[in-house]
């Protein structure tokens, strides 16, 4: 079992970020994930920085698209981050996300299989491979290599798969180190899990490790920690498919009442909609018997790695030390 913690360097900055993965390392917390958001601070120096001021804790972008970034230079990130940490890099890449690349004008087509071929093309450059035409149809490159980096010798650099739906589950357990799954709730890993050992079985791959990309609020007093999550909550009911809210037993029509408000910045509605049904479904939040508890339950499942994800609690600082305390 391995602890995760996820930052989010836009209201926060590169150096609020170090700080609080150097307290997080204090914790015994093994892994930093950076999120990787155009319109926020780049998570690459954001990385690099942490892995200056760091010792064991492992960390990598949470999470990279082969839309956005080319598998060269996703390769040679890696390998410069490795280099920087001493070994302790880790790459997080999924499909990428389908509502912000539109705004970017990148045509998100054939996400699976872009992503698939990335994955391919950034291990045979940090393996020392030079790359040659092979008839890949996205990223069929003619004679790349890394030349100028030093490589990470046969361990490579663990991949981590974003994976939501069944087809980027499946490539999860297929190609991947590891998978990065965004749910807070046994229920849903009742689902994704078993996708994921079929594919493992199918390639007889062993010690695959699942990650559960939790919301998390944490704080002393209850009702503060689930204040803290109402929002985060509102946004995860407001972008999922209606299968996935019959599944948690839902109110459709709060949900729907959710979307309109957000879709005006109307914050306060949206927050007045969000029922304990709801925080319970996309986030962990409450005291750290309450907190301690749902990690618990998602170890059961067959989670291998939690990783307690924004917003953390109505005071980060105070949250990472609960979380050590009481959780890891």
């Amino acid at each position: 079992m391995s602890y995760g913690i996820e930052f989010v360097p836009g209201n926060i900055t590169v150096k609020q970020v170090v700080n609080y993965c150097k307290l997080a390392e204090s914790k015994d917390i093994d892994f930093a994930w950076i999120t990787n958001h155009y319109n926020n601070r780049h998570c690459y120096p954001t990385l690099a920085a942490i892995a200056q001021e760091t010792t064991t804790l492992k960390m990598g972008p949470g999470i990279m698209n082969a839309f956005t970034d080319t598998p060269a230079a996703m390769a040679s990130f890696a390998c410069t981050l490795n280099e920087i940490s001493d070994g302790r890099a880790v790459m997080g890449i999924g499909p990428g996300d389908l509502s912000t690349l539109p705004k970017l004008a990148i045509n998100p087509e054939k996400p699976v299989g872009r992503l698939e071929e990335a994955v391919v093309q950034m291990r045979k450059l940090w393996g020392g491979e030079e790359v040659k035409k092979s008839g890949m149809k996205f990223f069929d490159y003619d004679g790349a290599k890394l030349t100028g980096v030093s490589l990470p010798g046969k361990k490579g650099i663990p991949v981590y798969i974003g994976a939501q739906g069944p087809k980027v589950l499946e490539l999860a357990g297929t190609i991947g180190d590891g998978a990065l799954i965004n749910a807070s709730n046994p229920k849903d890993f009742d689902v994704a899990i078993p996708i994921i050992k079929a594919a493992c079985e199918k390639v007889g791959k062993k010690g695959f490790d699942i990650g559960a990309y939790t919301a998390m609020s944490i704080d002393m007093n209850e009702k503060k920690a689930r204040n803290a999550a109402k929002i985060v909550a509102a946004f995860i009911a407001a972008g999922s498919p209606e299968p996935l809210l019959q599944r948690h037993g839902l109110d459709l029509a709060k949900v729907a009442n959710i979307k309109a408000a957000l879709a005006k910045f109307d914050f306060k509605t949206a927050g007045e909609n969000v029922d304990d049904a709801t925080i319970d479904a996309f986030t962990i939040a409450g005291n750290p018997d309450t907190v301690k508890q749902k990690c618990e339950d998602l170890l059961k499942s067959g989670v291998t790695q939690i990783i307690f994800g924004s917003p953390l609690g109505p005071d980060m600082v105070n949250s990472i030390r609960l979380l050590g305390k009481y959780v890891v």
